[in-house]
């Protein structure tokens, strides 16, 4: 029925098992990668068409998705079926896709799917770090073209001690949590996040993952030896070469002008202008044979390319006239929304980040749903990235992946130095509406979202600012350069986006579009990185050093109490009576968490202190004897309930009104007056007898 092939090899004391042959056969690849009871199934699908030669871009889609089966769960909510794709799947998708993609040949443009499935997962080992080797691995013996191996690690530290693909509980131990993958000499991909942790540090966690990645570019060459099928034959196009020759001798110098035009818009427009007067020029050519317009794309596109590289590397000349290692200006204000909790304007060159915060209480936190259990998200980072932001007209949708990504970067960004729970007990949200973008809109969150908290009155541990890089490379030579254009990410070779505070790096992404990155250039690009951010801090600083000394006055008031556990269920109440009673006349928000910690929440301070009172007085033991003012609540022919706490009532039996004689008990009391009474008796069943008399 099937040839099953195995290979497998203990990596940083784990075994790593790959199988092919057995499972979902009819796909271009297919590889099971296991380690401990965790496994992920990943297959490669590709369509090639007549299209293929046409496009101008490579349809490469990669999806992740854990199925609940795998931990033995059902999906939680009403619908007991996997569903909308969530924040994490989508994350690790980025993650699988992002150190293959520039691995593919450029003249390949079939369409691409790789599915990555987690089947089994034993809450021990991550599933992440196999679907990256497993996707490698299932292009790599298909007959997919791919200059791969791409091997992957997680790398965390723990008391000084580096740890490879740590376990879920080393994780949240671990002082930083970097995923690093590359080919067996250099580095593709990085992403990470630590807790101020020192650029030494982070780089030698870097340079330590490079021989673990090579053991699994090692494992994954052996099961190619095994089964691999052999590759496609690619047919590149080739251009006129009397084309290229005209275009560049008559058009170079118009183009490199353009290419340094300072604004985004000018710039781009001087740029399509020039390609359409080409385009014109050769119209009578194009009618004759389609395909000259696209090869004039091409050569256009190629020119941009190298003139700007060239420019760079022979001059330090960029788009903008700067330097290679100077910050575009930065505009800081604080306060520019009135009634939110916190907000903050960042504008560095034409990027501009709106960050705005919301505090809330523990019932405002985020409740995710997955394998590994459920979990509350006390901080979440939405980011925003709207058509007007770049001049562009497009239909509004729900966050893709981009958006996610990018909000994930900023957030781990921030996380490090917020206080710990104990010490604010809110829920923070962080929101950055990006109103312009011409360079890492992400990293402007970072800084929006740092000034914004700030405002709010959060006592955070430090600024946090974050700084886009890039690099220009051809042979040995290189530049790195600061603070990136759009245009210098799409025509360079690396997006390496680093954030932190003064004392150390809080998180790390980098994307490198060439084959590999070297450790001597990632020491130039992590120094000069460091000097960017130190800039940008300063600016920041000139707005708002620290954290206002008060909450915002929109923001509500958390006040914290303990009582005994065996409380809690008096102060909820029959049915949540008690707890309802209070919230409903007095305004504020109550949560009651584990081992009897009460948060009580509201905007206005004399509400709280009024729900306080009545917490006290619904946990305190009603007393025989005890004289309590009560409110009659009810009322009976033989007598008058009465509510001496909230949620709690007792009954004033008709001969217990006055001394004497009462016909009626209306006589005597009305609803809703306020009486006093003294508790007479607590019988077997906890129903509580009053009396008026004698009070």
């Amino acid at each position: 029925m099937y040839n099953r092939i195995v290979v497998e090899r203990e990596i940083a004391g784990k075994k790593v098992v790959l199988e092919t042959g057995r499972i979902a056969k009819q796909a271009a690849g297919s590889v099971l990668v296991s380690c401990g009871g965790t496994s992920v199934l990943t297959t490669v699908c590709y369509a090639a068409s007549s299209e293929d030669a046409d496009r101008d871009f490579f349809p490469l889609t990669v999806n992740y998705i854990e199925k609940y089966y795998a931990a033995g769960k059902f999906p939680g909510g009403f619908i007991k079926r996997e569903g909308k794709i969530s924040d994490q799947e989508t994350l690790v998708a980025r993650l699988t896709d992002r150190p293959l993609r520039p691995l593919f040949p450029e003249a390949f443009k079939s369409e691409v799917q790789i599915i990555s499935t987690v089947v089994s997962a034993d809450g021990e080992n991550t599933p992440d770090i196999l679907s990256m080797i497993g996707a490698s691995a299932a292009v790599c013996i298909s007959e997919i073209p791919f200059n791969g191996p791409v091997g992957a690690v997680k790398v965390g530290r723990i008391n000084g001690v580096k740890l490879i693909n740590p376990t879920i509980d080393e994780l949240e131990k671990s002082d930083y949590e970097i995923i690093v993958a590359g080919t067996s000499d250099a580095i593709m991909m990085v992403e990470g996040a630590a807790k101020i942790v020192p650029e030494d540090d982070l780089l030698e966690a870097l340079e330590y993952s490079q021989q673990f990645i090579r053991e699994f570019v090692e494992l994954q060459k052996e099961l190619v030896a095994k089964c691999g099928k052999p590759k496609l034959t690619l047919v590149e196009e080739k251009i006129p070469e009397e084309l290229v020759n005209e275009i560049k001798t008559n058009y170079s110098a118009e183009i490199e002008q353009a290419l340094f035009i300072k604004m985004k818009h000018e710039r781009a427009d001087k740029l399509k202008a020039i390609l359409d007067a080409i385009l014109q020029k050769y119209s009578a050519k194009i009618e004759e044979d389609t395909k000259i317009e696209k090869h004039i794309k091409k050569i256009f596109e190629n020119l941009e390319y190298e003139l700007l590289r060239k420019a760079i590397l022979e001059r330090e000349q960029r788009c903008d006239g700067r330097g290679l290692k100077d910050i575009r200006p930065i505009v800081c204000e604080v306060s520019v929304l009135s009634n939110t909790h916190g907000s903050a304007l960042f504008t560095r060159g034409e990027t501009q980040s709106l960050g705005i915060v919301t505090l809330g209480t523990t019932s405002d936190m985020q409740i995710l749903d997955s394998i590994h259990g459920n979990t509350y998200e006390r901080f979440t980072l939405h980011y925003n990235f709207p058509p007007f932001s770049v001049g562009e007209v497009k239909r509004l949708g729900p966050p893709g992946r981009r958006e996610i990504g990018h909000g994930n970067l900023a957030k781990r960004s921030l996380e490090s130095v917020l206080p710990s729970f104990d010490e604010f007990p809110y829920a923070i949200r962080i929101v950055s509406e990006i109103l312009e973008s011409n360079g890492s809109s992400s990293q402007a969150s970072v800084c929006s979202g740092c000034l914004a908290l700030m405002d709010a009155g959060v006592p955070i541990k430090a600024p946090v600012a974050g700084i886009a890089m890039g690099l220009i490379k051809e042979d040995d030579n290189f530049k790195v350069l600061s603070d990136i254009l759009g245009t210098e990410d799409h025509l360079g070779d690396m997006d390496f986006k680093i954030a932190g505070t003064d004392k150390g790096v809080t998180a790390i992404q980098m994307d490198i579009k060439i084959e590999g990155l070297t450790f001597d250039i990632m020491r130039v690009a992590v120094k000069q990185a460091l000097e960017g951010r130190l800039h940008i801090l300063n600016e920041m600083k000139k707005c708002m050093s620290e954290p206002r000394k008060e909450l915002s006055s929109n923001a509500p008031k958390i006040v914290k109490m303990k009582i005994p556990v065996d409380k809690i269920k008096d102060l909820i109440g029959p049915g949540g009576k008690m707890i309802k009673s209070i919230t409903e006349k007095t305004g504020v928000k109550i949560d009651i968490l584990d081992e009897g910690d009460v948060n009580i929440a509201g905007v206005d301070s004399a509400a709280i202190d009024e729900a306080l009172a009545l917490i006290k007085s619904a946990i305190k033991d009603v007393e025989i004897g005890a004289v309590y003012d009560g409110i009659v609540k009810r009322i009976e022919n033989f007598g008058a309930f009465v509510e001496i706490m909230p949620g709690c009532d007792g009954l004033v039996h008709i001969s217990e009104l006055k001394s004497g004689y009462v016909k009626n008990v209306t006589d005597v009391v009305k609803l809703g007056q306020k009486v006093k009474v003294r508790v007479t008796e607590i019988d077997s069943k906890g129903r509580i007898n009053l009396t008026m008399k004698n009070v």
